[in-house]
């Protein structure tokens, strides 16, 4: 069963999984990736599922402060848990979704967002190769929103995501859950056989498989020996691109 860092809960049909570290804003760590894969694996007899944060974040990327493994590629595969899943997936996004976060609703094959959600993928700024969100980001966007998410870093904010096709909604903080539900309720409501074999359509008819979008993007990530990054060597880096996104954001 999954950890105190990721909960899962059923209504009905619906499996609600919440990363669940709100102190650390969600954060990625060897004990949230496990309990999310988990929880993942325990949902593949639902009808849909809802992933969502537990206040103030949706997942801030990795917890660098306490990664639980010395290098990234210790890490359990979260991502793999959600490429793999025969279920849909919906991303019900209450605060920032930066980098590893970000990559966690690009998994899900689609997003709503409450209006404090602000989006970011910042791997260069830190110094890490980007992940899938190197193919899942041009296919929700397009690819001069996609090139320019990942080469600057820059947040997006909620209002900017629905414009241009990051989200399907932007609700009001307390209406998002509710609402993420409703929308998951009315997909576990059609044949699930049917659901299965249009989402694997979807994945192979959209240009390049993803499957084999994902091995030319791991081909590059290996030619150019990025599999090495350490925690210790970024978590300076971190600190510059979160004052970064403060200023950015108004926050003081």
């Amino acid at each position: 069963m999954p950890t105190e860092a990721v909960l899962l809960e059923r209504r009905g049909d619906v499996a609600l999984i919440t990363l669940n570290r709100p102190k650390a804003r969600n954060a990625i760590n060897v004990e949230l990736a496990t309990g999310f894969r988990e929880a993942m694996a325990a949902s593949q007899d639902a009808g849909c599922i809802v992933i969502t944060g537990t206040d103030p974040a949706f997942c801030a990327g990795l917890d660098l402060r306490d990664l639980g493994a010395d290098k990234l590629s210790e890490l359990p595969s979260y991502v793999d848990a959600q490429t793999q899943s025969r279920v849909p997936t919906i991303a019900a996004v209450n605060g920032p979704a930066v980098t590893g976060g970000f990559e966690i609703a690009l998994g899900c094959d689609f997003m709503v967002a409450s209006e404090r959600a602000v989006f970011a993928d910042t791997h260069v700024r830190v110094g890490v190769y980007p992940g899938p969100v190197l193919v899942d980001l041009p296919r929700r966007v397009g690819m001069a929103w996609a090139r320019e998410m990942s080469m600057t870093g820059n947040f997006v904010d909620a209002a900017t995501a629905l414009r241009i096709g990051l989200v399907n909604h932007v609700k009001p903080h307390e209406e998002l859950l509710p609402f993420a539900l409703g929308l998951a309720q009315a997909i576990c409501d059609a044949d699930r056989r049917m659901i299965s074999t249009m989402r694997a359509d979807w994945d192979a008819s959209m240009g390049p498989a993803v499957a084999d979008a994902r091995r030319i993007h791991a081909d590059h990530r290996e030619k150019g020996d990025y599999g090495r990054s350490r925690g210790a060597d970024i978590a300076g880096r971190r600190e510059s691109v979160l004052a970064r996104s403060r200023v950015q954001r108004g926050v003081s």
